[in-house]
């Protein structure tokens, strides 16, 4: 039966089953890179008149769709370096050609092996690839951007990375540094590990701060890993989060649930604690996309937002000079990177804005309807979320919605917080908060 083997090489000596693959097959396909890897192969002097040498994915995935139509006992072996499912071609081979036409076997992963070269575990790690970039037409969840990597760094403390010759390692350490207010504090809370020619006799491990790595040029191909010092995010000498303290203690590990003692905020001005995690509820936010918060405010909104999804794309805008002060000081002392701060009045500050996928209204300075029918040409699919503390906003909002042909929903959120008096104790009800949230 015609069969395609992905085998993974690189990293260690051919096991036994790989092996006889090799020596069987008909044709074995490899890029020029993982030629040169495969000519120290003991195996590769047997087999050198069958290996065909194709650069291109699309290309090599035409050639096995052909072998398939032409001859249904050949068995070609695909080379791909390390783990062909660890973002290699493994994946584009199963959806290409089927599971049941295809075999993988696996060398180590280059991330692994630069693990265990830095004495560093790697089961607490974010593993992303830039190399090649994200591919539009087949761009996945799990997907992340150069640009992403500041926000990322927020709330994980180990990131390992497969690099390109354009996503660099000197490039990587100095877009984080460009990311930062204060760059050299930053600095001293990162170590980055430089591991090139992993598998080749000249192997090679460089580490360093930020600073010290983009100053520097390496050899491809190559494995970044940047470790964040948690001891120092946790007692304020990182400029990735600063700790601060809310009423129960330490936030800088909190991933959602800032206090509004957490937030800077003027004149008791902010979406409430109980109300902003109803309210990120019903916008279901996406992984990654575009989100408005129109009217932020302190941008608490946008705060919790932007850190709970580091991909997604934040416009906060407030038309209050010292909501602005506000929002950019919470911004900087949690440093989401994903964030755009704009100051004006909406609608007209949103005509120039990419298109949202999600979008809150906290204030809208009257023009609630103007606002919703400016965001309804801009937004073909997605969900609105508006916060109104007056029966003629809720009123408005819905006859807005409902123009717009919207699915309306509506909730009211009364919340009461325990205080004490004396040694007692009672409950005061703060005013209550509709929850208008429109989706088509």
């Amino acid at each position: 039966m015609f069969k395609i083997f992905v085998i993974g090489i690189g990293y260690k000596p051919l096991e036994e089953k790989a092996r006889e693959i090799i020596l069987k097959s008909g044709v074995i396909l490899a890029s020029n890179r993982l030629l040169d890897v495969f000519t120290r192969y003991e195996e590769y002097s047997a087999v050198k008149e069958r290996v065909k040498v194709i650069n291109n994915i699309d290309e090599t995935i035409d050639f096995m769709k052909s072998a398939l139509n032409d001859d249904e006992t050949s068995i070609i072996t695909l080379l791909a370096s390390g783990d062909p499912l660890f973002f290699g071609i493994g994946r584009r081979a199963i959806q290409d050609i089927g599971k049941d036409m295809v075999e993988i076997i696996p060398d180590l992963s280059s991330i692994q092996l630069a693990f265990a070269h830095i004495k560093e575990p790697w089961d607490d790690a974010l593993l992303i690839s830039l190399h090649g970039g994200p591919d539009p037409n087949r761009r996945r969840k799990l997907e992340y951007r150069l640009q992403d990597l500041p926000s990322l760094l927020s709330v994980q403390t180990k990131i390992a990375i497969l690099t390109d010759k354009v996503n660099n390692p000197t490039i990587i350490a100095q877009t984080l540094l460009d990311a930062q207010e204060h760059p050299q504090q930053f600095d001293s809370a990162l170590k980055l590990y430089v591991c090139e020619k992993l598998g080749y006799p000249d192997e090679k491990i460089t580490w360093g701060t930020a600073s010290v790595i983009a100053s520097q040029s390496f050899a491809d191909p190559n494995v970044v890993i940047i470790i964040s010092d948690a001891n120092n995010r946790k007692h304020g000498r990182s400029g990735i989060i600063t700790a601060n303290k809310s009423d129960s203690g330490t936030i800088s590990d909190i991933r959602f649930g800032l206090t509004e003692n957490a937030i800077l905020h003027s004149r008791g001005l902010i979406t409430k604690d109980e109300v902003r995690a109803v309210t990120l509820h019903k916008l279901q936010l996406p992984d990654a996309g575009v989100f408005w918060d129109v009217g932020a405010g302190s941008g608490s909104v946008s705060l919790e937002a932007a850190r709970l999804f580091p991909r997604l794309s934040v416009f906060a805008v407030e038309r209050d000079e010292e909501q602005i002060k506000n929002m950019t000081a919470n911004r900087d002392r949690f440093q989401v990177q994903n964030t755009t701060i704009l100051h004006g009045q909406a609608p007209d500050i949103l005509t120039e804005l990419p298109s949202p996928d999600r979008v809150f209204i906290g204030g809208s300075g009257g023009s609630i309807g103007a606002i919703i029918e400016m965001i309804s040409n801009k937004m073909k699919r997605g969900i609105i979320v508006v916060n109104a503390t007056t029966v003629e906003t809720l009123n408005l909002t819905v006859e807005a919605f409902k123009r717009a042909h919207y699915l309306v929903q509506v909730s009211q959120i009364s919340v009461s917080r325990m205080k004490s008096i004396g040694d007692g104790h009672f409950f005061s009800a703060q005013n209550p908060v509709f929850v208008i949230k429109g989706e088509k």
